[in-house]
């Protein structure tokens, strides 16, 4: 037992009796209640959206504990409700008596606008008195806020008369260190705060760690984190490349993990990528706008996406989905994402606003009019589309019958930062196109999106700068048969490789967090294709392997290590040797003696990745990453193939072979070469160790080494076991290790 603040009883759960991973159990009060009744939300979604918010701060700093502070990951998917979720923990912090919860925005002041807007929605700001908020507070904030927090301190006052400071910041540096201020002059050591950071892999890392020194904006959350003596720090993002690949004694690393899951309506990469490949429209290299590839005449593809959407546009208010209902009202959208340059965006809005016209204009002409029924047909391949993916398509006259009305309420706007971001009033009409690039990003919600049209290509092919782009991702179930997405080719291709990826990276994710073990401990090492890069490389210090085996030899470099090390693989060796039946390798009988090998074929892959390759150690780190790269192969290929076989040779059945290292203490060749019984070199007799492999699968080879200096000099190491192993194409991956 023990107590808090205002002499209430607190049990606290014993250690052994909590959830892996968890420091407390937090309470499941009135505050989240009432927030999961506003949300609407049928029973399994909110019990789902409860219980992940409940584990999320679990991890946490207990409020009644000693002070200390932690960081977490919280990894959901893009469009997938994450602020739905940040906003279910605010709520349980308000519940079990956290005085103050900050959130920080992200970069751009639209999203600042959004955040705080929904947060006022969902925790019903305008009638709740429970929370103050403090939207990017300056110095003269500080005494209402210092007052605020007093009351949390009076024993007399009961707990609806408290009210928790809801802050939210923009992350930038004037706003981070005005917020700073604030803080530095308050009283904070018994007062339990959460930080929230939204779209944590963004602007805040340190983008100068290479050069040993601190870039602002870190700088400015370091010392957001020395302000707060007592608090826990939430990273939320869908692309957690550059938190998990920082290095772990950075204070910005996260120390547990929490993974969300969407809810049943939700539409992502499998979906698009995978499941519903239709849905994908692919630009042509001819139609993409480049500095050698300047666009002077409107590109057939854009066209073609308008005549989707404005027929999907018509669709919806053939079924009335124009007519709100409830307290948000239902949009139909198009977002054209041509660059980061606000000068194409006003190509593209331009060229829309002409098609626009063009088409209002004939419109106006009489029905039997030859120009305007040519042009009606010209929507029957694009009505045939939707077609193909909708059940409920009205007939073609009748979309055609509204068509004109959908053209003309169809608002087209620029979104970008110059010289303020515009911001689209969803409630003014039902049908937008939204033009804009670097503005929506990342975090920017584009409601009832329907058609993707982004003539880009992948830049410098940063996974997680590609992955954000996916606006098109979200709760779309209902309407998923009108969506539309039109890319360049390696964009496309880029999305389907990051499937794979996320999906990998979540599944490793969820192995460790079921284990309970601090995320220091996780093996930086996932699948990613070699056409990407994980993240930026300015924010990590730590280098990392990108690589992958194909019809090629793995051996270390370095097999010799300390005794422990040598002592340990000898006997992994010995007891995999013990457990099969070994016969002579065929060859030429005139092979000397060293070139005939003991092999066993057939043997369970899987059974000697999981007795014999994962127990063997390397003392260098190259060698280190490059097998683990090895490893995560032979597992991936085992996944789809359980039932695998490999072929094992124990080279010169374990006689002693002698390598000399080079200047490096490496081994630069492992391998014997080939034998000749001739100088013209025409008679062979011993192909060489290369060569020595199965035709099909992985083959293993098994090598005993005397180690010596070069020159065959001074002995290093004897009786030193060594594995080579040859990984054919069929089983090529690539991957990343850290």
């Amino acid at each position: 037992m023990s107590f808090d603040n205002s002499n209430h009883i607190e049990t606290i759960t014993p250690r052994n009796f909590l959830p892996p991973g968890s420091l407390w159990l937090p309470e499941r009060g009135n505050e989240v209640r009432e927030l999961i009744s506003h949300l609407d939300l049928d029973s399994d979604s909110g019990e789902q959206l409860i219980a992940e918010a409940t584990s999320i701060f679990s991890k946490c700093i207990p409020p009644n504990g000693p002070a200390d502070s932690t960081t977490g990951l919280v990894l959901g998917y893009v469009q997938s409700g994450k602020t739905m979720s940040f906003t279910t923990v605010a709520a349980l912090a308000r519940d079990n008596g956290y005085p103050l919860v900050i959130v920080i925005t992200g970069i751009s002041n639209p999203l600042l606008d959004q955040s705080t807007s929904r947060l006022e929605a969902d925790l019903r700001l305008h009638n709740n008195r429970k929370w103050r908020l403090f939207r990017n507070p300056k110095p003269e904030d500080r005494q209402s806020i210092a007052d605020t927090l007093a009351d949390w301190r009076d024993k007399r006052l009961p707990d609806y008369r408290r009210k928790t400071v809801l802050i939210t910041v923009l992350k930038n540096t004037t706003n981070l260190r005005n917020l700073n201020q604030v803080l530095h002059q308050l009283n904070l050591a018994d007062i339990p705060a959460l930080v929230i950071d939204d779209e944590a892999d963004q602007a805040g890392l340190n983008t100068r760690v290479e050069q040993g020194m601190q870039s602002t904006t870190y700088q400015r959350l370091v010392t957001l984190r020395q302000n707060l003596p007592h608090h826990s720090y939430l990273q939320y993002t869908a692309t957690p490349q550059a938190p998990l690949l920082i290095n772990i004694i950075d204070v910005l690393s996260p120390r547990f993990v929490e993974l969300l899951t969407p809810g049943p309506a939700y539409v992502g990469g499998e979906t698009f990528f995978e499941q519903n490949p239709n849905l994908i429209r692919i630009i042509p290299a001819s139609e993409i706008p480049t500095r050698n590839n300047p666009l002077h005449d409107v590109p057939p593809t854009l066209i073609a996406a308008l005549r989707l959407f404005y027929l999907g546009v018509a669709a919806g208010f053939v079924h009335g989905d124009d007519q709100q209902s409830g307290h948000k009202p239902k949009n139909r959208s198009m977002l054209v994402h041509p660059s980061r340059e606000t000068t194409g965006h006003g190509q593209y809005c331009h060229w829309i606003t002409q098609i626009k016209r063009q088409w209002m204009n004939i419109f106006s002409l009489g029905e039997h009019d030859p120009e305007r029924s040519n042009f009606v047909n010209s929507f029957r391949s694009a009505y045939d589309d939707l077609k193909a993916t909708t059940v409920d398509l009205p007939d073609f006259d009748t979309l055609v019958s509204e068509l004109d009305y959908s053209i003309r309420q169809t608002m087209i706007l620029e979104v970008n930062a110059r010289p303020k971001t515009p911001q689209p009033t969803w409630k003014d009409t039902y049908s937008w196109i939204l033009v804009g690039g670097q503005a929506m990003d990342r975090g920017f919600t584009v409601e009832g999106l329907t058609v993707t049209y982004m003539p880009r290509d992948m830049g410098v092919g940063n996974a997680d700068t590609i992955e954000q782009r996916a606006r098109f991702f979200g709760y779309k179930q209902r309407y998923l048969g009108f969506c539309r997405v039109f890319l360049e080719v390696s964009v496309c291709d880029a999305f389907k490789f990051y499937v794979e990826h996320e999906r990998d990276i979540r599944n490793r994710l969820q192995r460790h967090l079921e284990r309970g073990r601090p995320l220091s401990e996780w093996r930086r090492a996932f699948f990613l294709d070699s056409s990407l890069r994980p993240t930026r490389r300015q924010v990590l210090d730590l280098d990392y392997r990108h690589d992958t085996f194909s019809n090629d030899w793995f051996w270390p470099k370095v097999p010799h290590g300390t005794d422990e090390l040598l002592d340990a693989n000898r006997k992994t060796v010995a007891d995999f040797i013990q457990q099969h039946n070994w016969v002579d390798s065929p060859g030429d009988p005139r092979r000397t003696p060293e070139q005939i090998h003991s092999i066993t074929r057939e043997v369970s892959l899987r059974k000697t990745y999981e007795e014999f390759l994962i127990r063997l150690r390397l003392t260098q780190e190259k060698d280190s990453q490059i097998f683990i790269g090895l490893l995560l192969q032979i597992s991936a290929y085992l996944e789809d193939n359980p039932d695998a076989l490999c072929t094992v040779y124990h080279m010169s059945k374990g006689k002693t072979r002698l390598r000399s290292v080079n200047d490096d203490l490496e081994i630069p060749n492992l391998f014997q070469g080939a034998n000749y019984a001739d100088a013209a070199h025409k008679d062979i007799v011993y192909l060489g160790d290369e060569k020595e492999r199965a035709a099909q699968g992985i083959t293993i080879q098994i090598h005993t080494l005397q180690v010596r200096q070069k020159d065959r000099g001074p002995l290093i190491a004897d009786n030193v076991p060594v594995v080579a192993v040859w990984m054919p194409q069929s089983m090529a991956k690539d991957w990343l290790v850290q």
